[in-house]
């Protein structure tokens, strides 16, 4: 689950830069229309509340209870694993892929400690995630720069013919997608807080 395989599944440096950009649209838009709905329903729960309100308490019973059992803890162990291959790829520089028992270890010590931080202190955790979304920021900031710097001296190679090997077909173009979406995943969370907000129009 990380952005290489956007690349991967899709086959080209264009296509892969257009399936971004429709990506990032989608969930835009998608954003967009849910912080509608949590101004005009204005509950915290998110979606299951607006599912409560819609279709009724089983509906939404079943909603929550696969979210908390098996979407939520699927999604935090994919963005584990994510990160861990990242973190642990230095230390094996010489292989092909890192151990995958290794990776394991890793995401499963991240996780832990994500964990414990989550449970000491509230502010801490604040702050720890603060202090992540910073560097997230300062590290996509130094790519852009860098990117448009490589690009106005005249490093334009990689875009020559770049849409060559394309895989245009469902699988491919769907594979891309999942991956691409994954990675603006977060968009909803808002509406978990609905109710905490101060003048959400």
């Amino acid at each position: 689950m990380s952005p290489q395989y956007v690349l991967l599944a899709i086959g080209s440096p264009g296509a892969s830069l257009v399936l971004w950009a429709c990506c990032g649209a989608l969930a835009m838009l998608a954003s967009l229309s849910y912080a509608e709905l949590g101004t005009v329903i204005r509950e915290s729960g998110g979606e299951y509340t607006y599912i409560l309100k819609t279709s009724g308490p089983v509906v939404a019973f079943l909603l929550i209870f696969s979210s908390v059992m098996f979407v939520r803890p699927a999604g935090v162990a994919g963005i584990a694993l994510s990160f861990a291959e990242y973190a642990v790829a230095p230390f094996y520089a010489d292989c092909a892929a890192p151990p995958v028992a290794v990776v394991k270890c890793v995401a499963a010590v991240v996780i832990l400690t994500l964990a414990v931080v989550n449970c000491l202190d509230v502010r801490f955790a604040m702050s720890v995630q603060v202090f992540f979304l910073v560097a997230k920021v300062f590290a996509l900031v130094v790519i852009v720069i860098g990117g448009v710097t490589m690009l106005v001296q005249g490093h334009v190679h990689n875009f020559e013919d770049s849409f060559a090997n394309t895989n245009v077909g469902i699988n491919p173009i769907g594979i891309a997608f999942y991956q691409g979406l994954w990675s603006y995943d977060g968009w909803n969370n808002l509406n978990y807080v609905t109710e905490e907000l101060k003048r959400p129009e």
